[in-house]
């Protein structure tokens, strides 16, 4: 694309990590911490996103509405998350609590309508590409845009993700972004976490000489229905990684590990399934060479039809913590 840039990605400042203890009140003293804690930018951008340090600004880790089955993990779950040699994480709803195309729609005005949008690609009743063309076609963000949203709106960290990304690492296990977000959002975040930029896979962003939206990059895997999967395939591939997990909370995460190609069809044919009722040619058609194991992370979204698919549902980072040598 002739006269197109790829946005700066390097800005300098500091995320604002959400410790919150879930369906508990925050003390005065604790919230003092909270805003004096060199995570936060400053008391100036505290005051630009008030629910970081208001006491009502908790997750939700409510138990599931349904009852599902795979919130205890079976034996051979736990040896594989045990064992696993590389995790990879989604992005938006799973290591941060926001999604990051919707608090930049918001911010550019356009905010109701994209979160329609994201609703629809990460519950699967729509092929992703088509998701992502429709909500950048309604933001159209500049460059300016981005970077003023990534100061004044600081993405938010999941509560318990920098421990576990932090134990991870010292088991000896590789961790990776794989995001249908926007690289140019996702690398402050990966900054915060130790995660290097080559281990972020997630779309790019594409601006004029004059810093005008112009679009996004096409051959970027994740841009597009099955493309997490295919991301998955080649990171396993270029480091021979046995064992692989993916977590996420949308159905294109769930992809990664539970359906071939075409299987996003399968899927949208069988949704309203739980994944003991499906039959057998798609309860067990997993990609090859893809996710051996998909935990669905429902602490801050909680998609049912993704869930009742998942080896193990988890509403809190704990869980995996805790299981973990």
């Amino acid at each position: 694309m002739a006269g197109v840039i790829s946005a700066r990605a390097g800005l300098s400042h500091s995320l604002s990590v959400t410790q919150t203890v879930p369906n508990r009140p925050l003390q005065a003293s604790q919230l003092a911490t909270r805003c004096t804690s060199p995570s936060f930018l400053s008391a100036k951008l505290c005051k630009t996103r008030p629910l970081v340090v208001a006491a009502a600004m908790e997750v939700s880790k409510e138990a599931p509405s349904a009852d599902f089955a795979n919130r205890q993990p079976s034996k051979g779950v736990l040896e594989t998350w045990c064992n696993a040699d590389a995790v990879c994480f989604d992005v938006d709803s799973t290591v941060c609590l926001d999604e990051g195309i919707d608090e930049l729609a918001d911010f550019c005005g356009a905010g109701k309508a994209v979160a329609e949008w994201t609703a629809k690609a990460m519950t699967g009743t729509v092929p992703f590409e088509e998701a992502l063309a429709a909500r950048l076609s309604l933001i159209k963000p500049s460059l300016s845009q981005v970077d003023d949203c990534l100061v004044k709106r600081p993405p938010r960290i999941s509560p318990g993700i920098a421990d576990l990304i932090k134990k991870l690492k010292a088991n000896n296990t590789d961790v990776f972004f794989v995001s249908g977000g926007f690289r140019q959002m996702i690398k402050p975040v990966a900054s915060e976490l130790g995660i290097p930029p080559e281990n972020i896979i997630a779309n790019q962003l594409l601006f004029g000489t004059s810093g005008e939206y112009a679009g996004f990059d096409p051959t970027e895997p994740t841009s597009r229905s099955g493309g997490k999967a295919l991301a998955v395939q080649q990171i396993r591939q270029n480091h021979g990684y046995k064992t692989l997990v993916m977590i996420g909370d949308g159905a294109t995460d769930l992809e990664v590990c539970n359906w071939n190609a075409p299987g996003y069809y399968i899927r949208c044919k069988y949704v309203s399934l739980a994944r003991d009722q499906l039959p057998a040619v798609v309860k067990d058609a997993r990609q090859p060479g893809g996710a051996d194991l998909f935990i669905c992370y429902a602490g801050v979204q909680m998609r049912e039809a993704v869930a009742a698919k998942a080896d193990w549902v988890v509403i809190d980072f704990q869980e995996l913590i805790s299981e973990l040598p």
